[in-house]
């Protein structure tokens, strides 16, 4: 139980973690993927465009925490491995003392 916990807990702290950087950078990018070169006059659809943007960040925020969930995965992993390795094979736990 404390291993399910100890995946869940770092799981649930990329995934948070990977939204909060996607939320940070995102609107940097989508705004220069959606700059009009040479700062052109354009007409547009303003709903269309506001539609356009607002998936785009929605997806980046998805794939953030995505890939954050997945770093936070193999970052269990490697902790429950090096814990494991800690302890001695043949060795038997450590037995709590009752204070009497």
């Amino acid at each position: 139980m404390a291993l399910f916990k100890t995946f869940l807990i770092f799981i649930l702290a990329g995934t948070l973690l990977g939204t909060l950087v996607a939320s940070l950078t995102a609107p940097s990018y989508i705004e220069w993927n959606n700059s009009t070169p040479l700062a052109a006059q354009t007409m547009c659809n303003l709903p269309e465009v506001v539609r356009s943007v607002t998936a785009s960040l929605m997806h980046s925020q998805l794939m953030g925490a995505a890939i954050g969930s997945g770093v936070g995965l193999v970052a269990a992993i490697v902790v429950a491995l090096r814990s494991r390795s800690k302890q001695r094979p043949g060795s038997p736990p450590p037995t709590a003392t009752v204070a009497g």
